[in-house]
């Protein structure tokens, strides 16, 4: 489990968008590991916050349809 999980999974995300569609599903944070871990990518809530943190990206969802924008290009 490391950040650099994260962050290649927020890359892979950014290329994709698949990916993107999928991981706008989840509520919770929690939600959104658990799925990513089945995917995959292993990382924790902690880690997924420093990263975002780090990065100034927000995991809330906005607009309509509601999505989240922390996916890196």
């Amino acid at each position: 489990m490391s950040k650099e999980n994260v962050e290649n999974f927020l890359i892979a995300g950014g290329e994709d968008k698949r990916i993107r569609e999928k991981y706008n599903e989840p509520a919770t944070m929690e939600e959104f590991v658990e799925l990513a871990r089945k995917d995959g990518y292993d990382f924790t809530v902690e880690e997924l916050s420093e990263v975002l943190k780090e990065s100034g990206d927000i995991f809330d969802k906005h607009g309509n349809p509601p999505k989240r924008s922390i996916w890196w290009t």
